[in-house]
């Protein structure tokens, strides 16, 4: 008789195991499911002077991207093609997604939509969307109370002495 060590989540692996292979069986036909094989995942941030996107789209060549703007609507669409080197029924697992990609994001209308740079690097899309300098925030001096007074009584006398 041989020991088995229990393990309560072998059963969830196998269903989620087949689920996945029906899920891949599905989209391997002409149908409009496989239009958007995969949703890349994105930070989006800013600062004072910039909106910035970064997606994470490794395994992609630069012909593989189309970025635009229009209407204050930024899109990014790619393809991530399989490799054809290696014969499908060789592999023991496919995990990683194949296919077209499709994001969207509105822009706000602070955003300069005339300048906008795009690099990739280590399988990162950086989108730096600059502001609109009237946009951008200004430093104000506020003076205080007698304080402002003083100060401008020193400049008076300033002014004064070097006449």
């Amino acid at each position: 008789m041989a020991i088995t060590r229990w393990d309560p989540f072998r059963e969830v692996v196998a269903l989620q195991n087949r689920v996945n292979s029906l899920f891949r069986e599905m989209n391997e036909g002409d149908s409009p499911l496989t239009t958007a094989s995969f949703v890349p995942a994105v930070d989006v941030y800013e600062d004072a002077k910039k909106v910035v996107l970064k997606l994470e789209v490794p395994g992609m060549e630069e012909k593989d991207l189309d970025i635009r703007v229009e209407n204050h609507t930024l899109t990014v669409k790619g393809e991530r093609k399989f490799e054809k080197d290696e014969k499908e029924e060789n592999f023991h697992r496919i995990e990683r997604r194949y296919g077209t990609f499709y994001r969207a994001f509105t822009l706000p209308s602070t955003v300069d939509t005339e300048n906008v740079q795009a690099s990739y690097n280590a399988g990162v899309l950086k989108l730096e969307l600059n502001k609109k300098p009237e946009a951008q925030p200004k430093q104000i001096k506020v003076n205080v109370g007698s304080q402002g007074k003083l100060e401008s009584k020193k400049e008076e006398q300033e002014l004064v002495g070097a006449r």
